[in-house]
């Protein structure tokens, strides 16, 4: 496996989440040559809005399209909330495709993964987050979505469920990577 930087999108800000420490698992487990790094501060960016977008972009702003545009792909770790992405996910986004067509995720290869205690596993929520990431520019990685059901599954002690997860990081780092167009 090459050398690959994974930026990682926590969609759940709650401090004893199970799809942060589905995420710290992912990055303590990388496989050899992956640096998985969890995106930090999406809690502190205002709702995006193009007034404040622009040369004087909010701190937070540039902070997490400065770690989004260091790696080479990108994971968003989410739950679901009331059928789709949380709200902080989708701000995340938003910020991360501006400037328009030259946003942190344009051309990036990007998958979904997660976990939620309702009966479609946040399935939801990932095709959401899916469509939301290709609109901004992603190169999304349909075969590397995991959705994973149940409030008693074990995602983080069942070595299937977690070898599920991990093979999905694995497709991502794998994926060839397009390359830049000369201008």
């Amino acid at each position: 496996m090459s050398t690959s930087r994974v930026a990682v999108l926590v969609g759940s800000l709650r401090a004893d989440s199970l799809n942060r420490k589905l995420a710290q698992k992912l990055q303590d487990q990388a496989p050899e040559g992956v640096t998985v790094e969890i995106v930090e501060g999406l809690e502190s960016l205002p709702f995006y809005n193009e007034d404040i977008d622009g040369d004087s972009v909010p701190e937070a702003a540039a902070h997490v399209r400065r770690q989004v545009e260091a790696a080479d792909r990108v994971l968003a770790v989410t739950p679901e909330y009331n059928g789709t992405m949380p709200a902080v996910l989708n701000n995340a986004i938003d910020w991360l495709s501006r400037p328009y067509g030259q946003g942190a995720l344009v051309a990036k290869p990007f998958a979904v993964v997660g976990t939620t205690p309702t009966p479609f596993g946040g399935q939801w929520a990932h095709a959401d987050t899916a469509r939301s990431a290709g609109i901004a520019g992603a190169v999304v990685l349909e075969d590397a979505t995991v959705s994973q059901t149940g409030i008693d599954v074990d995602v983080l002690g069942d070595p299937e469920v977690f070898g599920r997860l991990e093979a999905a990081l694995v497709k991502l780092v794998e994926h060839e990577v397009a390359p830049s167009p000369v201008a």
